[in-house]
């Protein structure tokens, strides 16, 4: 990961906004969203949805696995019986 530099232009920016204090409204105005604190029961929740999709997936990629197993086993028979 490269660090980079700041340019004269973004700093000569920066500056006056620091001045006069930067604010909510000087962050939603540069793009980026205020930092909202989230309640530990906020967190636990978000984690337990970020899980139950990620077995979703997995689930969807087992289905998937056993299928080709399924294939695989049926050739396997057919190359056996010959």
């Amino acid at each position: 990961m490269t660090v980079q530099k700041a340019t004269p232009a973004t700093t000569q920016k920066a500056a006056p906004e620091l001045a006069q204090g930067a604010t909510a409204t000087n962050a939603t105005s540069t793009g980026r969203k205020a930092w909202v604190k989230k309640t530990p029961v906020e967190v636990v929740l978000e984690q337990i949805g970020k899980q139950e999709e990620k077995v979703a997936e997995m689930r969807k990629e087992l289905v998937q696995e056993e299928r080709e197993l399924a294939k695989l086993t049926q050739a396997r028979k057919v190359l056996e019986a010959q």
